[in-house]
């Protein structure tokens, strides 16, 4: 369990909050990204051992980072590539509410899967 008390755990939060407001709108999305993708793997390990409050919290942080991802874009100006994402990020959305609601590691792992692609996509734009 989280302990917010933890010393490590601020350091580690403020470290993070450092990174998030040094950052440019390009290595945000990569950082939301990899959050996405550990985070995934913690809500993994909750429905795994039946933690069901914390694959909740999980879920819903999943959520917000895939909404925040989403609402990034800009679907205006992106053309298509934006309107791919926006499919994507829609499809992951319904797909954490699925895994959650059948406490189904094995549904986690098709938005695993996207994401890392989207992932490895982003890199190459560097």
């Amino acid at each position: 369990m989280l302990n917010e008390h933890d010393p490590f755990n601020a350091y580690k939060q403020t470290s993070i909050n450092a990174r998030a407001a040094a950052a440019n709108p390009h290595e945000m999305v990569r950082m939301l990204l990899d959050g996405l993708l550990e985070e995934i793997q913690r809500a993994a390990g909750f429905m795994q051992r039946k933690s069901f409050e914390e694959k909740g919290q999980s879920i819903n942080k999943c959520l917000n980072i895939v909404h925040g991802l989403d609402s990034m874009l800009d679907l205006e100006n992106g053309g298509e590539v934006a309107t791919k994402l926006n499919q994507l990020y829609d499809y992951c959305s319904r797909q954490l509410v699925i895994a959650s609601v059948e406490n189904s590691t094995t549904a986690l792992i098709p938005i695993t899967k996207v994401i890392t692609d989207v992932r490895s996509g982003w890199a190459n734009l560097n």
